[in-house]
Parts: structure tokens; C-alpha cells; sequence
């Protein structure tokens, strides 16, 4: 303990680290058998002479010997401490939950630099990789089978909203494709958000996938909640509404999305160079018009039909105009946003947008960054954990109750 605290505390962490292993090994010992043989409903398992195994902890690695298992036929190798204690990749629980948690934030090698740095552990890039595939293999295959509970909140809900969006990610094969991000959000009467769960998937073509988690987590929340008010509100691209509208009573166009396509109308009310103070001021009177007036989609259609008469427009302002005229065409029955304000409802999907950022752009658009699609799909279906509130914990309650793997 000589030396400065930063030394000892350093000594303090290695003892630490040696009390764990100690701990660990007399632990993992409980989950081991005598060597007596082993019936699993016909099949008979014979136990081999006692082996020494070596198992990675977060405090170390530890030897032990212990038994494994083969039917007279041969074949498979059961360990069943491995199966009880629930190792993954030849690594305690703890020591998973560790790696796969810190692998959701940041690559393979900074996890490893972390573990060096602040546990006095070393552990191999490879083996890092190896694990968090693994965990996030399960969290993938078990999204079928495996229901979470919704936390208990302080407020009863009304209105639920489901919404969707994508980003763009970059693929080693594929460049530039779309990943997909759910979100449903939970809302009490004065329109206060309560609660939001979140899905991510990989680029995938027709978003079959995706849409069928999507819809496994609607029913689920469906037979939870069947009094609520169903709202859905994205931007304006079909395949958004294909899949939202047959699951919600109502839908709205997400409010800021619309405001982008008036921002670019102003530069036609107001298109001299000079103009930016009018423009900002026009922009804001018509955002302010559609949040209170529930004719005020059907007047700024008339307006920018006016505004396309206007002489002197330049090609990319006449553009944009054609646009944003055709944008609310198609969409202004779903722009009644002074009735959703009335009512205490949202008109925004920010919590989507915000999960384009911090569900896939944070760990997936890293400078130099290319994905697999395998890649990808175990980085959003743990971080999707992650951020769903307490699903993490239960997604390792879950490993905990039914097991991660059989065979070794």
C-alpha cells in the first residue's frame, strides 16, 4: 500500500481481481456433478474421466477440473456445468454481460483497451468479437419467443404512438443502405411522454423482418393496453403508412418534417437575397397557422398555388415548390395538427429521429466504419435492449432462467 493512492488503489483492484477468481472457482465448482451418470429422458450420458477447463471471468481466468458427458454412441460433448452455470464462449455470465454491454457502445478494441484499463483484465480482441456475437446471436434468434414486460409507470396511458424510420448505414458489399428504427411511445392525458421502446434492424429489402418484430411487439402492447388511442406518425414515405395505418385509429405526418418542406416555400414567397428576416417570419406564421388552425393546410395549398404563378422564380426555387405543393396534396388528411394540440397528443416523431442518432448513427457511422449485414443486426438488436428501458436486464434474466447454449 506504499506509494501514492492511485498505486494502491491499483493494488487494491489486483486483490480484488484475486478474491473474485478465488470466489468464482469455488462457485463454478457448485455447478458441476459427482460423475455419476446422467439420464435426459432416453439417452444415457456416461461421464468422462474429469478434465481441467480454463474459463474467463471479469476478475481473471480460472482452471477447474470438471466433467463432460457422451452417450455410448458418441458423438456430442455435454458439460453440464457449463449448461448450468450458463457459459458463454468459455466465459461466466458476468463476464458476457460485461463485454456484450460495453460492445454496444463502442468496437472490439476499445472494448479491450476498457477492460485493460479500468479492471486490470486482458482480453483478446478476437475473444471480445467472438462473445458479443454471441449474446447479440441470441437476443436475435430469441425476439420470436422471448416477451419483455412493460415497467409500471406513474401515470395511467392514453395514447400510444407508433412510428418508424430508417438510416443510412454503410455496408462492405452494398454501400449506402437504410436501416430500420421502431419506436412506440407511451402517453398520459396531458400528453407527457411516459415510457418509449425501441427496434432496430439491418438494411433488409422489403423490411419483412423487421416489420414482423414490429408487429409481434403491436399485439403484444395491443392486448396490454386495448382502451388506448392508437397514433401513428412518420414522415411522408409510403412504405411507412402501408405498415402503420392498418395498426392505429389515427395518423399525422410528422409535424417537423412538414416544417422543412415550408422552409423551402419561404424562399418563393420571399426569394430577393435579402429577404432571410421575411422568410424566417413567414416560416414561423405558418408553422403557427398549422398548429391552430385546422383549415390551414387547405390554405397554404391555395397560397402555394398562388406562389407558382409568381414571375421571376429561379429552376431549384420553382422545384421545391412544385414539391412541397404536391406533399400537401398527398398528405393533408393527415395534418390536422390543431385537433392533436387540442387534445394533448403529439404531432412530432422526434423520439424516432432521435434513435436514428443514438440507436444506429453512434456505433454504426464510426469514421471507416463497413458492416456485414450479420454485423449490424447484432449491434441494433443489443442496443435496441439497451435502450428500451429495463429489457436488458431482462433479456440477462431470461439467459439466466432458460440457458444460452447445451452442447460444448
Amino acid at each position: 500500500m506504499d506509494g501514492s493512492l492511485l498505486e494502491a488503489e491499483d493494488t487494491i483492484q489486483n486483490a480484488c481481481n484475486e478474491v473474485g477468481l478465488l470466489a468464482t472457482e469455488k462457485a463454478l465448482k457448485n455447478f458441476d456433478t459427482d460423475g455419476r451418470a446422467l439420464q435426459t429422458g432416453s439417452i444415457k450420458w456416461t461421464a468422462k474421466e474429469a478434465s481441467e477447463k480454463k474459463y474467463q471471468t471479469p476478475y481473471g481466468v480460472v482452471e477447474i477440473k470438471r466433467y463432460t458427458y457422451q452417450t455410448s454412441k458418441g458423438g456430442k460433448v455435454w458439460c453440464p456445468l457449463e449448461e448450468q452455470a450458463r457459459i458463454i464462449r468459455g466465459g461466466t455470465p458476468r463476464l458476457a454481460k460485461q463485454v456484450s454491454h460495453k460492445y454496444v457502445h463502442m468496437n472490439a478494441q476499445a472494448v479491450r483497451h476498457d477492460f485493460q484499463a479500468n479492471h486490470n483484465r486482458k482480453l483478446a480482441k478476437s475473444y471480445i468479437q467472438n462473445m458479443a456475437d454471441w449474446v447479440g446471436g441470441i437476443a436475435q434468434t430469441k425476439e420470436e419467443d422471448w416477451t419483455y414486460t412493460l415497467p409500471e409507470l406513474d401515470e395511467a396511458v392514453s395514447t400510444i404512438v407508433f412510428s418508424m424510420d430508417g438510416a443510412y448505414i454503410l455496408m462492405q458489399e452494398d454501400g449506402w443502405r437504410e436501416a430500420m428504427v421502431g419506436a412506440v411511445s407511451f402517453y398520459d392525458t396531458e400528453g407527457s411522454r411516459l415510457h418509449s421502446l425501441y427496434l432496430g434492424a439491418p438494411p433488409e429489402y422489403g423490411k419483412d423482418i423487421f416489420k414482423q418484430r414490429y408487429e409481434k411487439e403491436i399485439r403484444h402492447i395491443k392486448a396490454l393496453y386495448p382502451d388506448a388511442l392508437y397514433l401513428g406518425i412518420a414522415d411522408g414515405a409510403k412504405d411507412n403508412w402501408s405498415f402503420l395505418t392498418p395498426h392505429t385509429s389515427r395518423q399525422l405526418l410528422d409535424f417537423y418534417h412538414v416544417t422543412e418542406y415550408l422552409g423551402k416555400v419561404a424562399y418563393a414567397a420571399f426569394p430577393q437575397k435579402t429577404g432571410k428576416p421575411k422568410r424566417k417570419e413567414w416560416l414561423s406564421d405558418r408553422c403557427q397557422q398549422l398548429k391552430h388552425d385546422s383549415e390551414a393546410a387547405k390554405k397554404l395549398i391555395k397560397e402555394m398555388e398562388t406562389l407558382t404563378r409568381k414571375k421571376g422564380l429561379t429552376k431549384s426555387v420553382k422545384e421545391d415548390l412544385a414539391q412541397a405543393l404536391t406533399y400537401f396534396n398527398n398528405h393533408q388528411h393527415q395534418m390536422n395538427y390543431a385537433e392533436h394540440i387540442a387534445a394533448h397528443l403529439p404531432i412530432g416523431s422526434g423520439v424516432t429521429e432521435a434513435a436514428c442518432k443514438t440507436l444506429v448513427k453512434q456505433r454504426l457511422c464510426c469514421s471507416g466504419m463497413r458492416w456485414k449485414n450479420q454485423g449490424a443486426g447484432i449491434i441494433l438488436s443489443l442496443r435496441s435492449l439497451v435502450q428500451s428501458g429495463d429489457r436488458w436486464e431482462q433479456f440477462w434474466n431470461k439467459i439466466n432462467q432458460y440457458g444460452a447454449q447445451c452442447y460444448s
